[in-house]
């Protein structure tokens, strides 16, 4: 009999992450299984957050279910009896991590949630758009400033192509208010270190995206089931638990929870892969696409402005992708080069003549 591990460790030039298989001693034993890349978990990503996105459109706008953090806290409750699922049919390979790292971690990614939907219920839709352009300035600004991370001016360059692109394809109004102001801020900053935590702390402590999503999900869920009730009542005005369950509603509740699998996993997965700009970047283009579904199959209303924005964030996109993946090549390129010149400092002091 033989057991697979899909989700091992963090990838890595070593090929770490392949999958592991035992045979009927308990011992690793090498198979043939296919792995999803960096490649497939952006498109995993913007998928399965597209789905999403249209799936709750659906649920709040015309089933008139408006608890969003409670919605949140089921998806994540949900995410989390799935990996326990798959961790007892041995899908992935179970790592411990630190009590306190984990809880800090894990209450900052509800808050930041709380924080993102109470911006939404006391600002305009546009201060809150803008809200979302400011994460990766700010992303940029943290990573330069505590984690000493270096981005070219190409990079910075195509950033800002990309958010002049969706502020004029999104931001309509800005209406200002004290209140609304400070939970922004502190939206921004809750979010950008989270994202950011999610990146360190998988290399940190060599843990790969699955385990952490799992170690975390449940107490991510219990923050928000502890914030998301009452959030809810002062953003709508009701309770969610006086709200009518239909069938059709829970029917919906259900597919959203299933999909918030994907993306919690695909979350975790491409910030562990690239970094918390990209998933930024990434975050953005699904906005576009989101934009570009109401034009195209809802026929919402398009303007001039909306096509250009939409073209202008296109182009910083690509952009984005082009020059990040040069830098990341002149990294690596720089790397193989000082692990080769170490190599031929070990030869010389072996006594060991170099390879012409």
């Amino acid at each position: 009999m033989v057991r697979f591990s899909v989700f091992s460790k963090r990838q890595g030039v070593d090929n770490k992450d392949l999958p592991i298989v035992y045979d009927d001693s308990g011992k690793p034993k090498k198979a043939p299984m296919v792995e999803l890349g960096t490649l497939g978990a952006l498109s995993l990503s913007v998928f399965s957050s597209v789905s999403i996105v249209v799936c709750n459109k659906f649920l709040i706008s015309t089933l008139g279910f408006n608890y969003a953090t409670t919605l949140t806290c089921a998806h994540l409750a949900v995410t989390g009896l799935f990996l326990h699922f798959a961790r007892y049919m041995k899908m992935f390979e179970y790592k411990t991590l630190e009590f306190r790292p984990l809880i800090i971690f894990s209450v900052l990614n509800g808050a930041s949630i709380g924080f993102l939907n109470l911006s939404l219920g006391y600002n305009s839709v546009g201060f809150y758009q803008m809200t979302k352009l400011a994460i990766i300035p700010c992303t940029v600004c943290l990573q330069i400033t505590f984690y000493a991370k270096k981005f070219s001016p190409a990079v910075k360059a195509s950033l800002g192509v990309l958010l002049a692109g969706v502020g004029v394809a999104t931001v309509t109004d800005l209406q200002l208010n004290t209140v609304g102001s400070i939970l922004s801020l502190c939206a921004v900053v809750t979010t950008c270190v989270a994202q950011i935590w999610t990146n360190t702390m998988q290399k940190r402590y060599n843990i790969s995206s699955t385990p952490l999503l799992y170690l975390s999900a449940p107490y991510q869920a219990l923050t928000l089931l502890v914030i998301g009730p009452p959030l809810d009542m002062m953003l709508t005005g009701s309770s969610v638990f006086e709200f009518e369950y239909t069938p059709t509603v829970t029917a919906f509740i259900i597919l959203s929870c299933c999909i918030a699998i994907l993306v919690n996993f695909s979350t975790f997965l491409v910030i562990g892969k690239c970094d918390a700009v990209t998933y930024q970047v990434l975050g953005h283009l699904k906005t576009m696409l989101v934009l570009g579904f109401g034009f195209v199959v809802l026929q919402n209303p398009m303007s001039g402005r909306n096509l250009f924005g939409i073209l202008i964030a296109l182009i910083g996109m690509v952009a984005y992708a082009h020059n990040e993946g040069k830098d990341a090549a002149a990294l690596k390129a720089a790397a193989a080069k000082v692990d080769t010149s170490k190599e031929g400092i070990k030869d010389l002091e072996a006594g060991v003549a170099p390879s012409k």
